[in-house]
């Protein structure tokens, strides 16, 4: 494979190979905040930073370190928690003036993981208003005038340009995979209920916290620390896998997904996609499409609705708390969240019951491909940020996954008007572990090309 995208600027991965970075966490943190300084005014990746308590625990991480009792393999790395997520020592705004300064007094489930295994929490990364469509203030690393994509944008954006090593986000949509592409990350989001949502004000039933970074080896650490501390959600058994990356494992077979957004996507990113995919049959990879199996064609058919499907299901989990807001400022929400009001109260509960079994109809098919292949492979995104920054741009890649409850892990790859697209592997759910090791052969042979 051809590589043409190579994060350049974007921050050097916390974990190299086997081992941690040969600096201090002190000297981390020096490294994050000294560009923070320089691009932050620009690129407003925070809503809020806590220098001081990043100070502190970076001194404490680094009195372990120097001493050799680190407590975790993320002992010390640089963390952003995007604004949805409670965060006990700074406000949690979700995006919007009607939590403007709000503090929950407790960490998030996954915040106190984090904690406990060292992290340096560095602040709270801008989200669109509740996780959903309105944009917020961040602008895209690469060039300000695109934007930086959906909800987990502060994330996406504040790893690219170096602020962190990671930072978590969430997805009911495409709010990481597409940020991901956008900026040019690694964006994971896991098999529903992998991760502990629990102080996260996402509350839909596709929704997942998941990781940005700056490689697969930190995505799948910042992942596992968390889980063994604060398991999945509720009545999931959470991401399950090695305690370290899992070893690469070149897939036999592909199955490329054109899902509903190829026949929109740019000329120029469908392109390299088609050579990417010819570069992986002659790396000995399979690919299937659609006109292959049937199975296949049944997949790109029942998914090709996903955005209409989501949006049903989420429009009515979304009626409360917005139904509240009547009492307290309701012109304080967005048009956008005031329509999804209206939309919700128009709908039945037989409405809901509806979109419910189409998604889980739409499931079934899914898991006859795995017997197929070993993950799916399609675009990130329908081609590089989109000029403007009304619009977060469209999740209709990204959108399938999302419905399927299924993992899936964006990879910077392409080069697309001088700015990043990523493509992503999608697996069966609970597959979390296989889609990394099939990731990670697919990264080495992009290196070694």
């Amino acid at each position: 494979m051809t590589a043409n995208w190579r994060l350049q600027g974007v921050q050097r991965p916390f974990l190299i190979g086997s081992g941690i970075k040969d600096i201090t966490p002190r000297e981390q943190l020096e490294e994050c905040l000294s560009a923070i300084a320089i691009r932050e005014p620009t690129v407003r990746a925070f809503a809020y930073i806590d220098i001081e308590g990043a100070w502190v625990a970076a001194d404490r991480a680094t009195e372990r370190r120097l001493a050799g009792r680190s407590i975790s393999p993320i002992d010390g790395m640089v963390v952003g928690i995007k604004d949805i997520i409670e965060t006990a020592a700074m406000p949690t705004g979700m995006g919007s003036p009607l939590y403007d300064g709000w503090r929950s007094g407790r960490d998030a489930a996954s915040v106190a993981a984090l904690k406990e295994a060292g992290a340096i929490i560095l602040g709270k990364t801008v989200t669109t208003e509740f996780a959903a469509t309105e944009p917020g203030s961040t602008r895209n690393p690469w060039d300000s005038r695109r934007t930086p994509g959906g909800c987990s944008s502060g994330s996406a954006a504040a790893v690219a340009a170096g602020f962190v090593n990671a930072a978590l986000g969430t997805q009911v949509l495409g709010s990481i995979m597409r940020p991901a592409s956008f900026c040019g990350c690694f964006g994971f989001k896991p098999s529903v209920g992998g991760l502990n949502r629990g102080g996260s004000h996402d509350a839909f039933s596709q929704s997942c916290t998941g990781v940005l970074a700056a490689s697969l080896e930190d995505l799948w650490q910042v992942a596992y620390e968390i889980v063994i501390r604060a398991g999945g959600d509720p009545g999931y058994p959470g991401l399950s896998g090695p305690p370290r990356a899992p070893v690469a494992k070149k897939p036999s077979r592909l199955i490329f997904l054109e899902t509903a957004g190829w026949a929109g996507a740019s000329p120029e990113g469908k392109s390299k996609f088609e050579q990417a995919i010819a570069d992986l049959r002659q790396a000995g990879i399979e690919i299937l499409t659609r006109a292959d199996h049937p199975d296949i064609e049944a997949v790109e058919a029942s998914i090709a609705p996903s955005i209409t499907v989501s949006n049903l299901i989420n429009d009515w989990e979304g009626r409360w708390p917005l139904n509240t807001y009547r009492d307290r400022d309701i012109d304080k929400l967005s048009r956008h969240m005031r329509e999804r009001l209206e939309r919700a109260e128009a709908m039945s509960l037989t409405d809901a019951r509806a979109a419910l079994s189409q998604r889980s109809e739409i499931r079934r098919q899914y898991t006859k491909l795995a017997a197929l292949c070993d993950a799916c492979i399609t675009l990130s995104a329908s081609g590089p940020a989109p000029l403007g920054l009304e619009s977060t741009g469209s999740p209709v890649f990204a959108a399938p996954a999302s419905l399927l409850g299924a993992p899936a892990i964006s990879i910077p790859y392409f080069t697309v008007e001088s700015l990043p697209l990523g493509f992503q592997l999608v697996a069966a759910v609970g597959a979390d572990a296989n889609l990394f090791a099939n990731a990670a052969a697919l990264c080495e042979l992009i290196a070694n090309s």
